[in-house]
């Protein structure tokens, strides 16, 4: 593995900002693919197929957020041993995270008429969209191998602070799926079936694609797959520790979005529409926060792999800065703009109106999350999975309660039980940072400077 220079402070935004903007501009690509998905069924005839679409697309969505940790644990492990200069365990540990994506991909497979069953049954759409829904899905569930394996390989790359796989990866996906909805939708005249059909072929054009560039990535290492380690359970140790935290994790912070969707459910459809859009803030403010969260993971996982705890900090402080400038930029603009942003996304009065109401959670919401994000990166990069998801179980604690006490203020208290949620698992991860900074990592950094 070729020798990369050691990051220092002063080069450490450089370093980030070129990491990040590949993941920032590759996050956009997303929104785009649903609106056309929106746009091409939403032209149709009858507004069923429309419906099936959205169900559809809701439970994978779930479902494959559920398996994000074969990205984040890829990444961590493979920014180490690339620290390291271990090429062996990097090859390696590709193999192992592209064996089990396809062994959980498989099982999905297999257990695919119940789970789609189940989980159209808990989003309660009508029969019609809900029959439509469930043949959607099972094609959908066909690229469940293709994309647990992207997962993989897109973590790899990212490990390697390679993140313009991650942008040629997402923008041919979602190219070639934008490509194959109009022309089987409008072209051929499929409905949501030939959405999926769609989305399934551009994921294995990814896969193919993805793999092609790994091939070329395994010429330039050195060391070889060994295959003991690929066959042999117990060498899945490491990954099985930091994938099945990252995992737990995940269920908890879907549990805490399912909670906040299904109370303001509660609350009529106006609240429930406009709870919806004033998500989509959140989603706009993750675009940046990620880039620079996903850029920290390849850095400080490269840094502690190397022992190099002054570019470990050089990387955090340089992240933190860069985070805490879009936060308050995006913020600012919420502020500013909000209500305009508000109509871009909807045209129905009445949820502009209901969204407006609580308009300001928003402005404070990017400030209150910022450190949830980088921190995220931070330890997944270091493999301090434990730490997340204590993170998460320690913010339902409070957030549950806090949501309870205030059921008397509506949506504002929704809302200011999501906040705390978020406030929480920020304060508990710079609780963690900063106690590890002391006595963990500064040890480690003292061990470092005197060898």
């Amino acid at each position: 593995m070729s020798e990369t220079t050691p990051a220092t402070p002063p080069r450490a935004p450089r370093r980030i900002w070129a990491l990040a903007w590949p993941i920032i501009l590759s996050n956009v690509t997303v929104p785009l693919l649903g609106l056309v998905d929106t746009a091409v069924v939403g032209h149709l005839p009858d507004s069923r197929y429309l419906a099936a679409v959205t169900l559809g697309a809701t439970l994978f969505g779930f479902l494959y957020w559920g398996f994000g940790f074969l990205r984040m644990g890829t990444t961590g492990l493979t920014s180490q041993a690339a620290g390291r200069e271990d090429d062996e365990a990097v090859k390696n540990l590709l193999g192992q995270s592209l064996l089990l994506a396809a062994l959980i991909g498989g099982l999905l497979i297999l257990a695919g008429d119940p789970l789609i069953a189940l989980g159209l049954r808990l989003l309660d759409g009508s029969p019609e969209a809900t029959s439509l829904a469930a043949e959607y899905a099972g094609i959908r569930l066909l690229s469940a191998p293709a994309v647990l394996a992207n997962y993989a390989i897109l973590g790899w790359f990212l490990g390697q602070q390679n993140s313009r796989v991650t942008l040629a990866l997402l923008v041919l996906t979602n190219g070639v799926n934008i490509a194959l909805d109009l022309l089987f939708v409008v072209g051929m005249g499929l409905t949501s079936d030939g959405v999926a059909l769609a989305t399934v072929i551009a994921d294995y054009t990814a896969l193919t694609y993805g793999l092609w560039r790994v091939r070329h990535q395994l010429a330039t290492l050195g060391g070889r797959v060994r295959r003991s380690r690929l066959l042999r359970l117990s060498a899945y140790g490491e990954l099985f520790r930091v994938n099945a935290q990252l995992f737990v994790r995940t269920l908890g912070l879907l549990f805490a979005m399912a909670f906040f969707t299904s109370r303001g459910a509660a609350q009529g459809d106006t609240v429930l529409a406009a709870n919806a859009v004033l998500l989509q803030f959140i989603m706009l403010t993750s675009y940046g926060l990620d880039g620079f969260a996903h850029a920290a993971e390849a850095l400080t996982g490269r840094a502690v792999g190397r022992s190099r705890w002054d570019e470990f900090a050089a990387t955090v402080q340089a992240a933190a800065r860069l985070s805490l400038l879009t936060a308050g930029l995006a913020a600012l603009a919420f502020a500013l703009g909000g209500e305009w942003l508000i109509a871009l996304l909807t045209g129905l009065p009445e949820v502009r109106d209901t969204a407006a109401t609580y308009l300001p959670w928003m402005v404070a919401m990017p400030l209150l999350a910022v450190w949830s994000y980088l921190l995220d990166g931070v330890f997944i990069g270091t493999t301090a999975t434990r730490e997340m998801r204590n993170s998460i179980f320690i913010a339902l604690a409070v957030y549950l309660p806090t949501w309870w006490l205030t059921r008397g203020l509506g949506n504002h208290g929704l809302w200011l039980a999501f906040s705390v949620f978020t406030t929480v698992r920020s304060g508990v991860l710079i609780a963690y940072y900063l106690h590890y900074r002391r006595t963990r990592w500064s040890h480690d950094a003292s061990l470092s400077a005197r060898n």
